[in-house]
């Protein structure tokens, strides 16, 4: 019994501690510019970078900055490795492109000012006309992202 109830704790824990960013797709962002326009967030990541997993794990942390953006922001958080379907964005389609084995989104190197070799993660946060207003290659810390998407959401008003 003493282990189930161990066990039990150890899966509940992060249910109370973390705070969900909820995340969207590209076809969910085209849908909901339209009813509702706000801001947007495009997360890029890899699953392999060590960096990424330590940011989304201090950001789901953070319940001021989850909720700032679940309230205020479309989420996208986006894999450029992984993602291999074709993405419709600003009225262009994007493709994954094959490497043998492995591969990158042409997205990716498309909002990425760094063609050749994109910094992981990267931030792109667009206003709700979806102009650039943020660019973030590598780790965000959460307190500096919540004061640029507290500016973000004031200069919307």
């Amino acid at each position: 019994m003493k282990t189930l109830t161990i066990f039990l704790f150890l899966m509940l824990v992060p249910c109370f501690c973390l705070s969900q960013i909820k995340t969207g797709t590209f076809s969910d962002l085209e849908i909901g510019q339209k009813e509702n326009p706000k801001p947007v967030i495009i997360h890029i990541y890899m699953s392999w970078c060590s960096v990424c997993k330590i940011e989304s794990f201090e950001l789901n942390k953070d319940k001021e900055l989850a909720q700032l953006i679940n309230n205020n922001f479309y989420f996208i958080n986006f894999e450029a490795e992984k993602t291999k379907e074709k993405i419709r964005f600003q009225g262009k389609e994007f493709e994954y492109l094959s490497n043998g084995n492995s591969g990158i989104h042409e997205l990716v190197l498309a909002l990425s000012k760094n063609k050749k070799q994109p910094v992981y993660p990267l931030w792109i946060v667009l206003d709700k006309n979806q102009n650039l207003v943020e660019y973030h290659e590598g780790k965000f810390n959460p307190y500096q992202l919540k004061i640029n998407l507290k500016e973000i959401c004031s200069s919307q008003n």
